[in-house]
């Protein structure tokens, strides 16, 4: 089975929206980090202090096949067609892969049938 690593960076306040999304068009574990958005533009200061957007970095290893699902799903959910949403969804395939769950694999496996 071949995998792809679809990345999310999306705003805080879209994360649980975007994993409930992807969870819903298959995906199963998701790993999660925290930063900052530091755009070309300068950003706006109030009282001395600068405003940065905090972010969310979803990365799912998905089947090749369920990768688009998923992102098409977190496209359209997110509104993401528009680039006005500060989200970003990405892919790039995996040539090796290790320790994935079992269970996973199996449910993957059982996507990928129905869907077929």
């Amino acid at each position: 089975m071949k995998f792809t690593a679809l990345v999310a960076i999306i705003q805080d306040k879209d994360e649980e929206k975007a994993i409930d999304t992807a969870k819903e068009a298959g995906a199963g574990g998701v790993t999660i980090i925290h930063g900052k958005n530091i755009g070309l533009e300068e950003k706006k200061v109030f009282f001395g202090l600068t405003l940065e957007e905090n972010v969310s970095l979803l990365l799912f290893i998905l089947p090749k096949r369920l990768s688009l699902t998923v992102m098409k799903a977190l496209r359209d959910k997110l509104d993401i067609k528009n680039n006005k949403s500060g989200n970003i969804l990405f892919t790039f395939p995996l040539s090796h892969v290790s320790g994935l769950d079992t269970d996973e694999l199996h449910k993957f496996e059982n996507n990928i049938k129905t869907m077929l």
